[in-house]
């Protein structure tokens, strides 16, 4: 048996839960790689919005509803535009966070899976944002967009040109977007409760926040579902298992008294 890992009751088919302080590591370790990556992808200005206005001009060749449709939803009122840049700045890392938390307590082989295509898909977008860096539509005039955190806070991005602590043209795709869409595929597909599927709501209102903002095209949303799907064909989830609280009861059941219960039917 490997002492490093939790073992699963004997006899029994329940997940052994990984290492804790190795999955915090491994973790951290994967998140400062794509926080390192993205920096190295700066310094790409004038290929970042030509690339930007490419894409513009392709949405509109495929005949995509505008950004702006959305954004001047937003622009009715300050403290919606408000709420939605808090949404854009605050959500996107706990709710992912608090999500792998609960598999991890809950559901161990489902977390092990979750980890695996967040991890894939990360990858392939840190890939993305390294060979085509993007510059979103907020910072082209061409689309006629506000950058609502700008104008109406709160902004988690300072000037392009001076901004040290994240890559603004890492756009394609967006990962805001790809692991909202992860959160909720994983939370249907790791439960059993007749109201999972409203965890869809997370990257719906998700999708719609970072068009709304003008942080993200449309496109930036398909490429990261696209990557997110293929991830899910190459890994599969594992089978359901019994909740722990279920494999507790059981062995707290005394042999004796489960054969004096079968031998009763």
């Amino acid at each position: 048996m490997n002492g490093r890992e939790e073992p699963g009751p004997a006899g029994s088919d329940a997940p052994v839960r990984p290492p804790l302080v190795r999955e915090l590591l491994l973790v951290a370790g994967l998140f400062l790689v794509y926080k390192l990556g993205r920096r190295m992808a700066t310094g790409h200005t004038g290929e970042a919005y030509r690339n930007g206005h490419g894409v513009w001009d392709l949405e509109r060749a495929l005949r995509l509803p505008g950004e702006g449709a959305v954004q001047s939803l937003l622009l009715h009122g300050d403290g919606l535009a408000h709420l939605a840049n808090t949404y854009y700045a605050v959500v996107h890392f706990p709710a992912t966070a608090v999500f792998l938390v609960w598999l991890y307590l809950r559901r161990p082989a489902h977390y092990v899976w979750a980890r695996r295509i967040l991890a894939a898909v990360t990858a392939a977008a840190l890939v993305l944002h390294l060979t085509f860096p993007l510059a979103p539509p907020r910072m082209l005039a061409a689309t006629g967009l506000v950058d609502t955190a700008r104008v109406y806070g709160p902004s988690v991005y300072g000037p392009p040109e001076t901004d040290q602590l994240s890559n603004q043209f890492a756009a394609m795709p967006s990962l805001h977007f790809g692991w909202a869409l992860m959160v909720a595929v994983g939370l249907v597909v790791a439960t059993r409760a007749g109201w999972r599927w409203l965890w869809l709501l997370h990257p719906l209102v998700t999708l719609l926040v970072i068009v709304g903002t003008a942080n993200h095209f449309w496109l930036d949303a398909l490429v990261a579902a696209a990557l997110l799907g293929l991830a899910l064909v190459v890994l599969r989830p594992p089978r359901h298992t019994a909740t722990g609280a279920g494999r507790v009861r059981a062995r707290q059941v005394p042999a004796r008294d489960r054969a004096l219960a079968g031998a009763g039917r």
